[in-house]
């Protein structure tokens, strides 16, 4: 089980950072997501992998997409690569039809955050 920092003593790894999205994504948050990951990992120097974790996303709309794609260069840019983990089904979907997938690279898709964390090798 991977817990929030702020209320649970849990171990954490400097290299990785895993931020779960508790609402789908669409124009309205798309900025202020791109925005809080952003700061985040400027504030971790040390962090080379930002896992994005989809459980509660239901869907993602074109605006959310766009973003997502600059976020992908933008951590880049910084030495950081986007993984996503625990995404539905259709969201998935959604972005093999929008050809996302083969954008962030398949192996930066996880089927859960565990496995995220072993690929990276937190345990």
């Amino acid at each position: 089980m991977y817990r929030n920092i702020l209320r649970y003593d849990v171990q954490t790894w400097p290299h990785v950072v895993a931020v779960r999205v508790d609402e789908s994504l669409y124009f309205a948050n798309t900025r202020y997501l791109e925005n809080a990951l952003l700061r985040i990992v400027a504030e971790r120097p040390e962090v080379k992998h930002l896992v994005l974790i989809g459980s509660a996303i239901n869907f993602i709309d074109s605006s959310a997409l766009h973003t997502l794609e600059s976020l992908i260069q933008e951590l880049r840019d910084a030495g950081v690569e986007l993984h996503l983990a625990e995404i539905k089904g259709p969201v998935m979907d959604g972005l093999k039809r929008a050809h996302f997938v083969e954008k962030i690279g398949p192996e930066r898709i996880h089927l859960t955050t565990h496995e995220a964390m072993q690929r990276l090798g937190c345990v």
